[in-house]
């Protein structure tokens, strides 16, 4: 199994793990106040059916003496559901009925002996009951003891049918939750697997990018070591292993910048600064090597911009344009230029309280298809751009630089008509 997969399946076991153990302090909280609230309720009922009893009681007295002759007794006409109700003297005699049983006598003069008037008894077929039995004085001034008796299986039917009714609950909040607890930690890990992924690829592309030229360096080294020594070939070997070290150079500087801003270790300072000087010193480091490559390099509207950033991130971003479009621009494409080669054009101007930099060119331009991973790392398009110098860094770290500063980057191109990048920065007051 991979790890990625294990951990999501131990996040979900987790999650499914606490959620159960609340589930399961809440259900015993839950249970524990419905047991004590059914619990009253049956005392509530059982106290209330004894003051039936008592009313009966007193009815029947009040009949009896006002009577004469037979007469309805208030008492055996009294019924509640499921309450079994006995009238009895004051010593525990029964009165009404007048069979009633020895446990139940027995059972009344301990409750009403005892501060609530409240007992649980056991009767003669094993069941389990709740009697309440209290004093009371009739019309006449006789004593009497008013007892009810009710099944406690009631509450345990009642605590089943709860128990029940909260297990499904629970199993189906557990499915619930499983299933749902595995797609929040799969969508949850998924920026963490395309981290990985992306980490993977990172690294991959990196390792292919460097294999050529330290192969390079390590044969070029390998010959000249061979060699008797000339000093023709022995120059021509350090230009060459120079121009590779300088690649790997350039190689292992650009990952490391993008390095340091994954992880958040390359501060970006504020300050003021203005777009069009930085344009203007970018212009000035990238004309040489326009000269060589003979690229007419052109300065068209060049107006103030006040911006706020790094200056020498600013001025990296845009010296990445302008040697992606001097690289990217054959010799001899363009019609008249220096030396008859092509030409890349720079813009700087304002508007509606944005800055913005438009550098074209007149270059290989980039298929439609391919325009939406420029900014990848490692990527270069057709095979017109990836012959070109460089490792498909350069717009990777330029993008980074933009977002830095607020800023926005886009591309427009066409094959085999050029390209137009268009860098906008938000202006300081």
């Amino acid at each position: 199994m991979q790890p990625l997969a294990r951990l999501r399946l131990q996040l979900t076991a987790w999650y499914a793990g606490v959620l159960t153990l609340v589930l399961v302090l809440l259900g015993a909280g839950l249970f524990v106040t419905i047991h004590q609230q059914v619990a009253g309720h049956l005392d509530r009922s059982l106290r209330a059916a004894a003051a039936a009893l008592e009313g009966a009681a007193r009815i029947r007295e009040t009949e009896r003496a006002a009577a004469r002759g037979a007469v309805v007794d208030a008492v055996d006409e009294l019924h509640i559901p499921d309450r079994s109700l006995y009238l009895l003297d004051e010593r525990g005699g029964p009165i009404k009925p007048a069979d009633a049983p020895n446990w139940v006598r027995e059972a009344a003069r301990q409750a009403v002996a005892s501060e609530y008037g409240y007992r649980n008894v056991e009767g003669p077929d094993g069941r389990e009951l709740r009697l309440y039995a209290e004093r009371f004085t009739g019309t006449t001034g006789t004593r009497y003891v008013a007892a009810v008796v009710a099944d406690r299986m009631e509450l345990k039917e009642e605590y089943a049918a709860l128990l029940a009714a909260f297990a499904v609950a629970t199993l189906a909040a557990l499915l619930l939750v499983g299933g749902g607890g595995y797609l929040l930690v799969r969508k949850s890990t998924a920026p963490v697997e395309r981290s990985m992924e992306h980490m993977r690829r990172f690294m991959a592309d990196a390792a292919h990018e460097l294999r050529t030229p330290i192969a390079i360096l390590r044969t070029q080294a390998e010959v000249a070591l061979t060699r008797p020594r000339e000093s023709e070939h022995d120059r021509t070997a350090f230009q060459s292993i120079e121009r590779e070290t300088a690649r790997v150079g350039r190689i292992v500087g650009d990952l490391l910048t993008l390095a340091r801003a994954d992880a958040g270790e390359r501060p970006v300072t504020r300050e003021p600064l203005y777009l069009d000087d930085a344009a203007a010193e970018a212009v000035a480091a990238v004309r040489p090597l326009a000269e060589h490559r003979q690229i007419q390099i052109e300065v068209g509207k060049f107006e103030e911009a006040k911006i706020t950033g790094d200056a020498a991130l600013v001025r990296q971003l845009l010296l990445i344009v302008l040697d992606n479009a001097i690289k990217y621009t054959p010799q001899g494409r363009g019609g008249g230029g220096a030396g008859g080669g092509g030409r890349v054009h720079l813009d700087v101007s304002t508007q509606n309280g944005t800055g913005t930099v438009v550098v074209t060119d007149t270059g290989v331009g980039i298929a439609a298809d391919q325009l939406p991973f420029v900014f990848d790392r490692f990527y270069r398009a057709e095979p017109a751009r990836r012959d070109a110098d460089g490792a498909g860094l350069g717009l990777a770290i330029a993008r980074w630089i933009a977002e830095e500063h607020g800023a926005r980057i886009d591309i427009a191109s066409q094959p085999g008509a050029g390209t137009r990048v268009t860098v906008t920065f938000p202006l300081s007051g």
